[in-house]
């Protein structure tokens, strides 16, 4: 195994992103059939306006992660494994071959539509930095209360986790991190407790919803969000992508597994380059590169490269 596309979950969107994707027929084609299947030019979502909403920013990041993805394909530039943070996951199970497209379409907003009106004020996350998994463990611990609770969430790094729950918990966490003398600790500009027990009752929606899916021949080793575990099983895929929303995302053991297992090239599709940006940080032995910031001819050459390369 050679090369890890690695699709990245809310937060990285930013304004114009569906418009600057590569000049590529596949681009154009995903566009279209989205734009069909939800009954509107999904262009629009990238205005920074119709960013503010959940559900905008979510059927966005999964349209521009497919249809990289499919280009790439296209021009024979293909994946060994994918991995996807948080809503990331739908396009890396797309990828795969585990889900439809316009199964995806409507499961993410399905599933970005439940966390918009399920959460409207005072929830959010926040993200340490310079503290270590047990660190924060115990800082929630000593801050959640049954009123306010608060979890640890997204583990992206060794030393870079993300809280989620009750803001006036969330600001306890912040202030003790402070306190213990972390490197960074900040409310994140996100209305939503995503990865945690709050978002328990979307999850079992998305169960529910998920179970008539026609299984798929999955064709690309899929890394579980919950468990950090590569998997070509469709059920397996299927739990993981319907239940990561209620559950922490062990996102750095992801790609130390996929490292383990002999990528050499991870590329993070668009619109992200945070992931890059932390692999590039967590294994220097491995190329880490963006299609966001990366020409997308260089990208089709790294990648085959890359394979031409392998033992």
């Amino acid at each position: 195994m050679t090369v890890s596309f690695l699709f990245p979950g809310q937060g990285s969107q930013r304004p114009g992103m569906l418009h600057d994707l590569a000049d590529h027929p596949m681009v154009r084609a995903t566009i279209e059939d989205a734009s069909a299947t939800l009954g509107r030019d999904v262009l629009e979502l990238d205005e920074e306006k119709t960013l503010e909403s959940t559900v905008s920013t979510q059927l966005a990041i999964y349209i521009a992660g497919v249809a990289i993805a499919r280009s790439l394909a296209a021009e024979g530039a293909e994946a060994d494994a994918v991995a996807g943070l948080s809503v990331g996951a739908y396009a890396a199970a797309t990828t795969c071959g585990a889900l439809d497209f316009h199964d995806g379409l409507r499961l993410v907003r399905l599933r970005s539509s439940l966390m918009e009106r399920s959460f409207t004020a005072g929830y959010g996350l926040a993200a340490i930095v310079g503290l270590d998994e047990e660190q924060v463990s115990d800082l929630v611990a000593r801050s959640t209360t049954a009123e306010f609770p608060v979890y640890v969430a997204n583990l992206n790094a060794p030393r870079q986790i993300v809280v989620a729950g009750a803001i006036p918990g969330i600001d306890r966490v912040v202030q003790l991190a402070h306190a213990v003398g972390c490197q960074k600790a900040e409310r994140l500009a996100v209305r939503v407790p995503s990865h945690c027990p709050l978002l328990q009752g979307v999850a079992d929606t998305l169960v529910s919803e998920m179970k008539d899916l026609v299984p798929h021949d999955v064709s690309i080793r899929y890394m579980t969000n919950r468990r950090a575990r590569p998997t070509r099983v469709f059920d397996q895929i299927r739990l993981d992508v319907a239940t990561n929303i209620a559950h922490p995302v062990r996102w750095h053991d992801s790609t130390e597994v996929l490292v383990e297992m002999g990528t050499t090239l991870f590329v993070e599709m668009d619109p992200g380059r945070v992931l890059s940006n932390l692999a590039t940080a967590a294994f220097s032995d491995v190329t880490s590169i963006a299609t966001a910031a990366t020409p997308f001819e260089t990208v089709v050459q790294r990648i085959r490269s890359a394979h031409a390369e392998a033992p």
